[in-house]
């Protein structure tokens, strides 16, 4: 056992900390969900690691995103959490990919060789492609829901994809799952509290996101903890 993980194997014992060492996740998407979803999975110890982003830092991530400081705009996002992640484990077993994925490439990249894939991607499409890959594949998946428009830390639940209920884009993809053929089987992360419709912004059209609601410090960090309690928890055995 490492130094480091003196507390955890207290509470994980040392073989779920074997578990964690021999584990390997797939995290898509380093915005405010991903980012902290892939450290604390650092933390725990999972010794292999797959992140995907094609990101850059933009200064308006600072209010929620782990890798985004001043000094970091403009910079990938997979650079600033990978080096991150290593400098947390020096012997994880990490793999960069700087790319927005494609339906083409969640295909390719959601193996049989991962234990998990946290889905944390902002955009309907991509988000779906990973599911139905995963899924696919007979990989678990986890996948985050809106945060946006949201205060409320203790309505966050975890729950499979057919019982989420409130949120809208949950709904969402709950009904093009159903296209696809998929009604469950999927973990999902979302809030049990209504969005704040005054806060959401519309642009036109030029930028990648067609609409998005205001975001505090705090709810995309809890999402991403309540995704990666899920996973650790099932690598583990609990």
């Amino acid at each position: 056992m490492a130094k480091w993980q003196e507390r955890a194997e207290l509470l994980f014992k040392e073989e779920g900390l074997n578990r964690l060492r021999n584990s390997n996740v797939l995290v898509v998407g380093l915005g405010g969900v991903g980012s902290f979803a892939a450290e604390f999975l650092a933390r725990a110890g999972v010794g292999n690691m797959t992140i995907v982003d094609g990101d850059t830092v933009d200064i308006t991530n600072i209010n929620r995103q782990l890798p985004a400081l001043h000094s970091t705009v403009g910079q990938p996002k997979v650079k600033i959490v990978g080096d991150r992640l290593m400098d947390i484990n020096p012997e994880l077993n990490l793999t960069r990919v700087e790319e927005f994925l494609s339906p083409e490439r969640a295909k390719e990249i959601v193996t049989e060789d991962f234990d998990y894939v946290l889905d944390c991607i902002d955009s309907v499409t991509p988000k779906l492609n990973l599911i139905v890959a995963a899924k696919r594949k007979k990989v678990k998946v986890i996948s985050n829901m809106g945060a946006g428009g949201k205060l409320l830390s203790n309505k966050i639940v975890v729950r499979d994809i057919s019982k989420t209920d409130v949120c809208p884009l949950a709904k969402n993809i709950r009904k093009r799952l159903k296209k696809e053929g998929i009604s469950s089987g999927v973990k999902a992360v979302y809030s049990l509290e209504h969005p704040d419709e005054t806060s959401l912004k519309t642009t036109d059209g030029t930028n990648f996101k067609k609409s998005f609601y205001g975001t505090n410090s705090w709810m995309p960090a809890l999402f991403g903890l309540h995704a990666a309690e899920t996973v650790v928890k099932h690598l583990i055995g609990k």
